[in-house]
């Protein structure tokens, strides 16, 4: 079953066991945009129509790293970018694509740098990150647990 959720491109299915939305982005500057937004849908989706538990800690998270991730992806390389975005067990998998097959490294923490800090926010909020080169370009990985600390600590609650 597949049918739009937002924007041109995307689709979300649940045809292999996983639910999974994925959109061809276009590399202008309101992709990022629609790509945190399609995360949101897609989250809020899989909660209300899946009965998928997600937090909303884990909800803006997600869009944190969507985010982050398509706004390298857009700085780094040209052309289109594909986002694709996967509820695997008790994760969201977000995967994005792009042409520029160089893999970013995280820089040393430095509280002088203004900006690029981006990978080191996405590697500190979630469970694993892979880069891996594709046969053209490469594909970063981020997966992020769906639900709050299993510790019992209220994770959204706002100070």
């Amino acid at each position: 079953m597949n049918r739009a959720l937002s924007g041109e491109g995307s689709t979300v299915s649940h045809g292999d066991g996983h639910l999974r939305a994925a959109a061809a982005l276009d590399g202008q500057g309101g992709c990022i945009a629609e790509a945190r937004h399609l995360a949101a849908d897609f989250l809020s989706q899989a909660r209300s129509e899946h009965q998928i538990p997600v937090s909303q800690r884990a909800l803006e998270l997600t869009q944190l790293v969507v985010s982050e991730l398509v706004t390298n992806a857009r700085k780094y390389a040209a052309g289109p970018i594909l986002l694709d975005l996967r509820i695997a067990g008790d994760l969201v998998e977000v995967q994005v694509w792009d042409s520029n097959p160089g893999l970013p490294v995280a820089r040393a923490a430095d509280v002088s740098r203004v900006g690029q800090h981006g990978l080191e926010i996405v590697m500190a909020v979630c469970q694993s990150v892979e880069a891996t080169r594709e046969p053209v370009g490469k594909r970063i990985t981020a997966r992020l647990p769906l639900t709050d600390d299993a510790s019992g600590i209220d994770c959204t609650r706002r100070r």
